[in-house]
């Protein structure tokens, strides 16, 4: 491979980087975001007993999200979905786990979502 490095290599060295530094308890877990072109995509998940404890996506259709699945806006109405799942499991703290994404944009909409549903991050 040249000097530039292809797109998805370089987000695959970010994430070791970070999932050095941040792994699940079970008194604190992970919220996972993965973000495609089309949707996004959020779960909690405890990694010492490697479960996913809740998980939500734009494409859930109980979410009743009519202006498009890949915007800022369904990205908020996922975080808020994924806290109230979360509160259903007995979860109120997460450590936030952005995939090796720039924290703008719909990461941090999906962010802002589940600490207005009531998530401590």
């Amino acid at each position: 491979m040249n000097k530039q490095k292809h797109k998805s290599v370089r987000r695959s060295r970010r994430i070791t980087g970070i999932r050095k530094r941040v792994t699940g308890m079970p008194d604190r877990p992970r919220l996972a975001v993965f973000r495609s072109n089309n949707h996004i995509y959020a779960q909690i998940i405890d990694d010492m007993a490697q479960k996913t404890l809740a998980a939500a996506s734009s494409r859930d259709k109980d979410l009743g999200i009519s202006s498009g699945t890949g915007n800022a806006e369904a990205a908020k109405a996922v975080g808020k979905a994924l806290a109230e799942k979360a509160k259903g499991a007995g979860v109120s703290k997460v450590i936030f786990d952005r995939g090796g994404f720039l924290y703008h944009g719909r990461i941090k909409a999906i962010a802002d979502g589940a600490r207005e549903g009531g998530l401590e991050f």
